[in-house]
């Protein structure tokens, strides 16, 4: 499928990676219409701060309304189905709002672009829920854990979307990321959480369990990624990790940060930061075989490059001031 000239939805696109999205479907000529979360203070998140605001249509309203949903997915071809609460700590303390938001949002989403003749929909997966590896690199086939109340809500989200496939041939594809950083990601994100500490100049940086091993995947590479999986038809039905096939550990991204940023900073373990022991998930490791072999996807980004990419913009002061460094950002 040809993007060009084609109307397409991106729901969650005030969030982090979804308003990079959007930036990135406008340069390849789509006709977007990105959805913010409706807020009385008419505030839409990170799509204040896109370069092609004047570009784009901007919806305000939530998923969790299906009559909505149906409203704003009228004459669109195809949509790519982000929004999603992501935040793993406070789905401990929230569950039924990840299953209000995340299952029954999604419910809404596949309905709403069967009944209104979508071409393409991409879901939006999340590699937590593999949980810890059982085998490495993790491909497609791996065992689904549910280590979180939030990770639970997207097995069950991706199991919605694709029964929408089984049992209806909506054309659907769920992409499912691994850690995605770069500008914009909030600080909840362990990534941003050092990042945001050492350019405010911190002395320690507070953070959780610093062993764990994650496959990081620049912004604009995950981007990149959904693209390649809506432009090809050979991707209808099927789920598809997005990442680099690079595994590093959290302290060692935090020595590579330390590096980059030239700081002798050190780190104390907050315990507020800490998951409960089996909700933890210990290793993560993408194995981007499918969607190379299918899409010929490859990152551009090295974790070096994107680091630095991450960095200059956060240490920009007015980029900066978007971020309580000194809270812990549930």
């Amino acid at each position: 499928m040809n993007l060009i000239g084609k109307t397409v939805l991106v729901t969650g696109a005030d969030g982090f990676i979804g308003s990079h999205l959007t930036e990135e479907l406008v340069k390849k000529g789509a006709k977007v219409k990105a959805l913010s979360q409706y807020n009385s203070f008419n505030n839409w998140g990170w799509l204040e701060q896109v370069s092609c605001l004047n570009d784009i249509e901007v919806l305000s309203g939530d998923i969790r309304d299906p009559h909505y949903c149906k409203h704003i997915t009228k004459g669109v071809d195809v949509v790519f189905h982000l929004a999603a609460l992501i935040a793993i700590p406070y789905s401990y303390i929230a569950p039924t709002s990840y299953v209000d938001t995340n299952v029954t949002g999604t419910l809404n989403i596949c309905q709403a672009a069967l009944d209104n003749g979508c071409e393409r929909i991409i879901h939006t997966s999340t590699s937590e829920v593999y949980g810890t590896a059982q085998y490495v690199p993790i491909d497609e086939k791996h065992p689904l854990q549910p280590q979180s109340p939030y990770s639970a809500s997207k097995i069950g989200a991706d199991n919605m979307a694709m029964s929408f496939f089984n049992a209806f041939d909506l054309p659907l594809t769920i992409a499912r990321p691994f850690n995605t950083y770069g500008p914009r990601q909030s600080a909840r994100a362990v990534i941003p959480t050092i990042i945001s500490q050492i350019a405010n100049s911190t002395k320690e940086i507070k953070v959780g369990d610093l062993s764990p091993t994650r496959d990081f995947n620049y912004v604009l590479d995950t981007c990149t990624g959904f693209i390649a999986l809506a432009e090809s038809d050979k991707t209808v039905g099927e789920t598809f990790n997005i990442g680099s096939n690079f595994e590093i550990s959290i302290q060692d991204t935090f020595e590579l940060i330390k590096k980059i940023m030239q700081s002798d900073v050190d780190f104390v373990v907050d315990p507020q930061r800490i998951r409960p022991g089996k909700s933890e998930v210990q290793r993560l490791w993408c194995n981007n075989s499918k969607i190379n072999e299918l899409t010929g996807f490859k990152p551009d980004f090295t974790i070096e490059a994107g680091l630095k990419e991450t960095i200059d913009w956060f240490i920009n002061k007015e980029n900066l001031k978007h971020y309580k460094s000194n809270i812990y950002n549930v």
